[in-house]
């Protein structure tokens, strides 16, 4: 198995790349369309704002290329963001992958960004293998998907937003495994466990 962890200059992923080593999985950072392409699993990650990552992944010649993907996607935090139709930030368009709107948070009395652990409920699809309704996942953002049909986990932050989604292979999370500890290791492991023959939503 080789993790493509895709290049698009989304900011610092060091923690990821440290939790996929704890976890002992083979990786690499790319940007190439050959490596990424013939990945068992492929990964967006990072922080940034949803114009500069778009223009990131069109600079690299990726867009398409991410929309055909068939092995399991991950996007983490701004990296499932892009996947989605639309943001609020900077009223930009998306990949269009996930049918859902990105939003911005809005929850009078609590401070923005989102910042620290928080719980996921709702839970359903085998990212949550043996994750117990309610765990704790590390959370930094200010915008996040509006609740749809492809919403696998929900955050109340002043209101609910959808801390994860699933669409056929591609899965996405608005926390950040990397940085919740056990949970987050369990959730990654459970990511890799997912092949191009299970666990897709329609």
């Amino acid at each position: 198995m080789m993790v493509a962890i895709v290049e698009y200059g989304a900011g610092n992923i060091r923690s990821l790349t440290n939790a996929i080593e704890r976890i002992g999985e083979d990786y690499v950072v790319t940007s190439d369309p050959s490596l990424i392409s013939t990945a068992s699993h492929i990964v967006l990650p990072g922080v940034g704002q949803a114009a500069s990552v778009i223009c990131g992944i069109e600079e690299r010649n990726l867009t398409n290329l991410i929309r055909s993907l068939s092995s399991p996607v991950l996007g983490i935090c701004i990296g499932m963001q892009v996947l989605c139709s639309y943001s609020e930030e900077g009223d930009t368009g998306l990949l269009d992958v996930l049918d859902n709107r990105v939003v911005k948070l809005r929850s009078p009395g609590l401070k923005i960004p989102h910042m620290g652990w928080n719980r996921i409920t709702g839970l359903r699809g085998p990212l949550f293998e043996s994750i117990p309704e309610g765990e704790w996942f590390y959370f930094v953002h200010s915008y996040a998907p509006e609740i749809s049909l492809d919403t696998v986990a929900t955050t109340d932050y002043g209101g609910k937003f959808s801390s994860a989604l699933n669409r056929r292979n591609f899965y996405g999370v608005q926390f950040h495994p990397e940085k919740s500890g056990q949970a987050g290791e369990r959730f990654l492991k459970n990511f890799f466990n997912i092949d191009d023959r299970d666990g897709y939503s329609e």
